[in-house]
């Protein structure tokens, strides 16, 4: 008999991380499917508040400690081990995330359980649930599936929507008293990075350059037009390695992970490392001169053609229309 689903509920800084709502959401689905309760569990230091927010839940399980202020892997692996075998747990979903990294393969081990990484879909068939798991960066999707639905999977950010993972319901809140398992790392301070000027994954609409916009002087142009759209500015990472603009409006593998309503792209030749931070845009716009582009393969409309004779002139028709 299957047990149940046990979601770790990712948080940093009091806050419950985007990517909770998301497992908490595909989470709810497979539950439902395979006719098991969903079961979540937060650890950390005065977190108890944080539980009510977990309201796709069927139970909340919470452990509060000093010594779970930005816990090591080998801990948060040891808890889930004792929760899993206390609880008859037969799946855990675990964000794969800079917070969470290194739980996975320690809890694997720890339960001899199967472990897969990088999951970007998850479906039920005939009981069966199948995992879709990116490797090389996206350039293979393998699908797999687990013996008797039994292991640990860390849950790509952005793969599935937020707000199938958020509920007004109160859910039901254990509170845990379990042994810390003892360790060498030990957290001592949280280092604040520099703040970006704009949160590109926030925006629903981004205007991406690349190598086509030649130089620094026509970075004015492309921002007109993204204040034309009321969007904002990103790049691919030849434009910022070129400090053309800063590190916080990259896309792509080695930068941000964007979902936006439109992203327009111009002179972006379109790498794999690239496309797999924008390929799941709502819209996608590209403009290069190269009708060979890689960027046309995954864009729902093209245009060959020099951006710089297109651009001026869809600020002028977006200017004009915004008048009328």
């Amino acid at each position: 008999m299957q047990g149940p689903i046990l979601i770790l509920a990712e948080h940093l800084r009091g806050d419950i991380a985007s990517l909770t709502f998301e497992m908490l959401g595909i989470g709810r689905k497979l539950a439902d499917d395979m006719k098991v309760p969903l079961h979540s569990v937060i650890f950390g230091k005065d977190v108890a508040p944080l539980a009510s927010q977990l309201g796709v839940s069927d139970s909340v399980f919470v452990l509060n400690h000093p010594q779970l202020d930005m816990p090591s892997s080998e801990v948060v692996a040891a808890l889930l081990k004792t929760l899993f075998e206390q609880k008859n747990v037969s799946l855990v979903l675990i964000g794969g995330t800079n917070v969470s990294t290194g739980i996975g393969p320690k809890l694997s081990f720890r339960l001899n359980l199967p472990f897969v990484n990088f999951c970007r879909n998850i479906r039920v068939k005939d009981g069966l649930v199948s995992f879709t798991s990116q490797l090389f960066g996206g350039k293979i999707l393998s699908d797999v599936r687990l013996q008797e639905n039994r292991g640990v999977v860390s849950v790509y950010p952005g793969s599935f929507p937020i707000d199938a993972g958020k509920s007004d319901r109160k859910p039901s809140i254990e509170m845990l008293d379990l042994p810390l398992e003892e360790t060498k790392v030990i957290f001592k301070k949280y280092l604040e990075p520099e703040a970006g000027d704009i949160d590109i994954t926030k925006q629903d609409v981004l205007v991406s350059v690349g190598r086509g916009i030649a130089n620094a002087d026509n970075i004015a142009l492309v921002n007109e037009l993204a204040d034309a759209l009321g969007g904002a500015l990103c790049a691919s990472r030849p434009v910022i390695d070129q400090g053309w603009l800063p590190l916080s409006r990259q896309v792509g593998k080695s930068g941000m992970t964007v979902k936006p309503k439109l992203y327009l792209s111009l002179g972006v030749s379109g790498a794999p490392e690239h496309v797999e931070g924008m390929k799941d845009s709502g819209l996608i716009v590209a403009i290069n001169t190269d009708p060979n582009a890689p960027i046309f393969g995954i864009s729902h409309y093209g245009i060959c053609a020099d951006l710089f004779d297109i651009v001026p002139t869809l600020i002028e028709e977006i200017k004009t229309h915004k008048s009328e």
